[in-house]
């Protein structure tokens, strides 16, 4: 009978010791990418595509981020400014704020998980559905990267540059 007593507290002893641990850790999402290798990989995706824009002729801003996780809650980001971060207001003009668009086109990926421009939906409050950003899955996470300064089609190239340079690594 002492014999039973000493296992059952010997069997909680042990579930109470390691069944805690084991279950935060079943409750952690995957592992993710620590900002500092994150940052390595955005300054060189951010030069890939510093250079495909001087190949385009083209100047702007860029944006890249990485989304852990199957869905969007938080992201690890980089921007740069590739010649210029804005087009100043004219009479005819109210300017565009190119950090402002670049973000827009992020963020609309964000939420439809398909390239800026390109969702089934209006765009909303905040969106401008315009192209020029891609996203993309990566091996645990998405990987959403943004230009804006040149034409739609030259900012998607942009885009498509530091979004090879992310996916294979992220």
């Amino acid at each position: 009978m002492k014999r039973q007593y000493i296992y059952a507290a010997l069997v909680i002893v042990a579930l109470v010791t390691v069944a805690p641990p084991l279950a935060l850790a079943a409750s952690r999402p995957h592992p993710s990418v620590s900002a500092k290798k994150f940052d390595a990989l955005a300054t060189r995706a951010i030069e890939a595509m510093r250079a495909r824009a001087a190949q385009l002729n083209v100047t702007g801003v860029a944006v890249v981020s990485y989304a852990p996780g199957a869905t969007v809650e938080g992201w690890l980001s980089k921007m740069a400014v590739i010649g210029r971060m804005k087009d100043a207001p004219t009479a005819a003009s109210k300017g565009n704020n190119l950090i402002g668009i670049a973000y827009a086109k992020s963020a609309e990926m964000a939420d439809t998980l398909q390239n800026s421009g390109t969702a089934s939906r209006p765009p909303m409050t905040g969106e401008f559905g315009w192209q020029g950003g891609v996203i993309g899955q990566g091996k645990t996470g998405h990987i959403i990267v943004a230009f804006s300064g040149g034409k739609s089609e030259d900012d998607v190239e942009v885009s498509r540059a530091g979004l090879a340079v992310l996916q294979p690594a992220l």
